[in-house]
């Protein structure tokens, strides 16, 4: 290797990594978000099984008034 080849390599070390248009990608920030979408996606998805097991207990309620005639 000679310095040629190492003041390319320093230069490929400091590059920020670009998206497929060529501009300047921040992966930190990306992945901050990606992650902060996860989370709201099993938020909601927490949230919608605590609806379903109140419907379910409300179905249960309903079908035992109606087994036993009120």
């Amino acid at each position: 290797m000679n310095n040629d080849d190492r003041v390319n390599d320093d230069k490929a070390e400091t590059t920020p990594p670009t998206d497929t248009s060529g501009k300047p990608d921040d992966v930190v920030e990306r992945e901050l978000e990606d992650s902060d979408s996860d989370a709201e996606s099993l938020e909601e998805a927490r949230n919608q099984e605590r609806e379903a097991e109140e419907l379910r207990r409300k179905i249960a309620e309903i079908e035992r008034k109606v087994a036993d005639g009120n």
